[in-house]
């Protein structure tokens, strides 16, 4: 997918959308991608290359750091942050089905109401001729 077809469709998903919701998805997106982007690897880095464990013993480190830290700060932020978009990405889904859909449907009646110009002024000619012959009689 192209960015001006993603442009497009987040367009058409906007449309649907109040003006305080727009802001509010626009904010909430902006900030979560700049923490993520700007804040995270430099607050949360490589936590684990600076943690020591009391024993020696092997995987002893991976153990008590699964332990201390059940969820790495960078992954709930991403996580977060996939779970803020989807809603936006799904309504964006369901507008380009829907376009589709709505743009499919009037090629269908279009095609239903085609005029063809030799097969239709043969029959107007036609229905004319017939017409003006029932009133001259």
């Amino acid at each position: 997918m192209s960015w001006p077809a993603l442009y497009t469709q987040l367009v058409g998903a906007n449309r649907h959308a109040t003006s305080l919701g727009k802001i509010w998805l626009s904010v909430l997106f902006i900030f979560r991608v700049m923490v993520l982007v700007v804040a995270a690897e430099s607050v949360w880095g490589d936590e684990q290359s600076d943690f020591t464990c009391n024993t020696l013993q092997p995987g002893c480190e991976n153990v008590c750091y699964d332990q201390f830290f059940p969820v790495s700060h960078i992954r709930l932020w991403c996580l977060q942050l996939v779970f803020v978009s989807t809603p936006t990405l799904l309504v964006a889904m369901y507008v380009a089905y829907r376009n589709h859909r709505d743009k499919r449907k009037l090629l269908q009646v279009c095609a239903l109401f085609y005029y063809d110009y030799d097969c239709g002024c043969y029959l107007s000619l036609y229905f004319s001729h017939l017409l003006q012959s029932t009133f001259i009689l």
